[in-house]
């Protein structure tokens, strides 16, 4: 809950900055939005903002940070275009799923892809790749991450990832990659 003094304090600064620096921050967003009008827009979102949110931790001298302003014009930016972004390719996927009838050869292909994999990592039983082989059928065979993975046994993501991409280019060598005619 903001004080009245606080409350005070906030619009005493917040109108400092405006006198002081808003033609700075007009020209910052304008380099990152490269249009005066966006510019201003946004240079009023964080006027906006700070009005709204009254934080004494970004005070700064008898004004606000400006390197913190600075910081939010140009992330504010960045997520508009992410959004408008996100938008537009949600805009552009089909409304509607085609039917697909279900191939059984398909599954079957995939059945044999995956025998073969699991008969190739028993071979590795009596090899030194057999830890590896291990780590790699616990990541394969679950929808576990690389870090949950490490997790359950205790080791470093990055050994897991290491194993992982050893029994894989193993696979691909071994057994000619089965799941590219999959």
């Amino acid at each position: 809950m903001i004080t009245g003094s606080l409350q005070l304090e906030c619009n005493r600064r917040l109108t400092n900055l405006y006198n002081q620096s808003n033609g700075w921050l007009v020209n910052e967003a304008k380099k990152v939005t490269k249009n005066q009008e966006e510019a201003e827009d946004l240079c009023s979102e964080l006027f906006e903002y700070l009005h709204l949110k009254c934080n004494p931790k970004i005070f700064w001298g008898d004004s606000y940070n400006l390197f913190y302003c600075n910081k939010f014009l140009h992330s504010r930016f960045m997520n508009k275009v992410k959004k408008l972004n996100k938008t537009i390719l949600v805009e552009e996927m089909p409304d509607e799923e085609e039917d697909v009838p279900y191939n059984e050869e398909w599954d079957i292909r995939l059945q044999t892809a995956h025998e073969e994999v699991m008969h190739e990592l028993s071979k590795l039983k009596v090899t030194r790749q057999w830890p590896q082989a291990k780590i790699f059928e616990l990541y394969w065979m679950t929808s576990d991450t690389l870090e949950e993975v490490s997790k359950k046994i205790g080791i470093s993501k990055s050994t897991t990832f290491i194993s992982v991409k050893k029994i894989r280019k193993y696979l691909e060598n071994t057994l000619d990659n089965p799941f590219n005619n999959v």
